[in-house]
């Protein structure tokens, strides 16, 4: 079908006003339709919105793929549609642990992708970095609050990573001096840098124990 022919269907079957200029940007990837219009375009071409997606990443794009709606999400997690919408566009989501858990549930992310999708990349390796370099007990809760997972398991790992990070600051530092600044020396650089995966390696047994 030529941008032509998608635009006239999106017209003609779901009255959505698309030109096949804007076809074409969402085939080169310049713009993103609308949820609604990628409903339409997945009706269009005889397939799935979930087919159109090359890797869902956002909340958005993760609840078009499961084919619910933001009101049938929303409700299957226990939130009001309007309060799910304000984060599903922002990209930052406040559930509780229990609606954190349900939402994991009924999109079936694994532990990555919901950090990805809930936007806590960049605060995951921030509380990961905290707790290796200082007393990893006091980041147990804020953990547990963003991850979907049990407590025990979490305390598990980060005294795992504590560990391991310490004994690398051992083996590196010298008997003069350094003194056990957090990151001084090579190893301890490099154990910081490669946190997050460190983690995801020792979680993956956890999955799925939502």
């Amino acid at each position: 079908m030529a941008p032509g022919h998608v635009a006239y269907g999106l017209s003609a079957q779901y009255g959505l006003p698309v030109t096949p200029e804007t076809v074409i940007a969402w085939e080169r990837g310049d713009r993103s339709p609308t949820s609604a219009e990628l409903t339409a375009l997945a009706g269009v071409l005889w397939c799935s919105p979930g087919e159109l997606l090359a890797r869902a990443t956002t909340l958005r794009e993760h609840r078009i793929a499961s084919g619910l709606a933001a009101d049938e999400l929303a409700r299957r997690v226990g939130m009001d549609a309007s309060s799910y919408l304000r984060m599903e566009e922002s990209g930052r989501w406040k559930g509780n642990e229990r609606q954190s858990a349900a939402l994991a549930e009924v999109l079936a992310l694994s532990l990555p992708e919901f950090v990805t999708a809930t936007g806590k990349d960049e605060a995951l390796a921030d509380v990961l970095r905290n707790a290796v370099t200082t007393r990893w007990q006091a980041y147990l809760r804020p953990l547990s609050k963003m991850l979907p997972v049990p407590k025990h398991h979490l305390e598990d790992i980060l005294e795992q990573l504590h560990t391991d990070y310490q004994s690398r600051m051992v083996a590196t530092l010298s008997w003069g001096g350094g003194g056990g600044q957090a990151g001084s020396g090579d190893a301890g650089r490099e154990f910081l840098a490669g946190i997050v995966a460190r983690f995801w390696d020792l979680a993956r047994g956890t999955e799925r124990d939502y």
